[in-house]
């Protein structure tokens, strides 16, 4: 599922590297914390890397 804004593309980026031990979960706020809880680190992948058109 590719990220629809800027915004959610960092906040899947941020919860990314919580899945994979690079940062803090506690460092986790709003709409990177859900998606850290409700996501796979396989669709967290797929909305972190997609490629936006700026």
């Amino acid at each position: 599922m590719p990220a629809k804004s800027d915004a959610q593309q960092k906040a899947a980026g941020a919860a990314l590297s919580a899945k994979r031990g690079d940062s803090e979960v506690s460092d986790l706020k709003g709409p990177s914390k859900s998606m850290y809880e409700s996501m796979s680190e396989k669709k967290l992948k797929e909305m972190a890397s997609t490629g936006r058109k700026d």
